[in-house]
């Protein structure tokens, strides 16, 4: 398994799982996998629903969310990231190619509902380097959208990165 890069203690980010990780991350303490690669995103590549599968079969909650680099900042996948957050079980664990796209969702699903600077200081504490992104985000946080509370997958502050 890839090296894990918690942002909260409800929220960490991971390079592509393998159809055998699943086991090891919930061994790790996660209770729900966030898949944000699309499905064909590379050959060989393991799809959602075999993933959701061995997911289930390692008693994790698992949502796909698949987000290519142009879908980033788009209403659904914003919207679909925060109502998981919101939903699942946490520690919730995400993951796509390299752990950063997820990171990016992250952030911009926190952004709705918690002033940009602090979201930019979870991912810099992570050590995620992302405040290139701070205009995309304010958009984020300008979209009419009410959230009733802050799921600890967002509201918690950023802890050093396990393996």
């Amino acid at each position: 398994m890839n090296e894990i890069v918690y942002i909260t203690p409800g929220f960490a980010v991971t390079g592509a799982l393998s159809e055998e990780d699943f086991p090891a991350v919930a061994a790790a303490g996660f209770r729900a996998v966030i898949n944000n690669r699309p499905d064909g995103e590379e050959d060989g590549q393991p799809d959602a629903r075999s993933q959701a599968t061995r997911a289930w079969g390692a008693g994790l909650q698992y949502r796909h969310i698949g987000a290519s680099k142009h879908d980033l900042f788009t209403d659904a996948v914003v919207s679909n990231m925060a109502d998981a957050l919101s939903a699942l079980e946490g520690p919730v664990l995400a993951h796509c190619k390299s752990g950063i796209r997820s990171a990016i969702v992250w952030a911009a699903a926190a952004a709705r509902s918690q002033p940009v600077g602090t979201v930019l200081e979870r991912l810099d504490a992570a050590g995620f380097d992302l405040g290139f992104l701070r205009d995309e985000l304010d958009q984020q946080a300008n979209r009419d959208v009410t959230a009733a509370s802050i799921p600890p997958a967002i509201s918690r502050p950023a802890t050093s990165v396990a393996a």
